[in-house]
């Protein structure tokens, strides 16, 4: 229960860092360019990005036990691994090693979310699948 807690204070954490996004990556500027449609798309779908997040966070730190020993709880873990493995492929395999590739601070991040995302698939996996491990 104690990692399903503290992956739950992460996940909220990561959910309000989504409210700097448009002012640390420029949204005003950089999405200027793009159709009206398009931008739109980047701003809600961030939001609601952040909203699952949150919503996983507020899961994880208000039903662990529910999560862990129930049917219906290793169900929603089980979402939650898939939600979070493909994060992680698409962190290995959707950015560009040229966004981080030979930059310190850009590949500390990459490496710490690559680490971050394992582990948050892992244990949500082994809340899924108490058996294996």
């Amino acid at each position: 229960m104690l990692q399903l807690n503290a992956i739950g204070i992460v996940l909220i954490v990561l959910a309000l860092i989504h409210i700097g996004f448009p002012r640390y990556f420029n949204w005003e500027t950089e999405l200027r360019t793009l159709t009206l449609i398009n931008r739109q798309m980047m701003e809600v779908h961030t939001l609601f990005i952040a909203i699952t997040v949150l919503l996983m966070g507020i899961c994880c730190c208000t039903s662990a036990h529910e999560l862990i020993t129930t049917p219906l709880g290793r169900r929603i873990a089980f979402g939650f691994f898939i939600f979070w493995v493909i994060r992680l492929l698409v962190q290995l395999f959707g950015y560009s090693p040229v966004l981080w590739k030979g930059k310190t601070f850009e590949t500390t991040i990459h490496v710490i979310f690559l680490l971050l995302w394992t582990y948050i698939s892992m244990v949500f996996l082994a809340v899924a699948l108490p058996g294996m491990f």
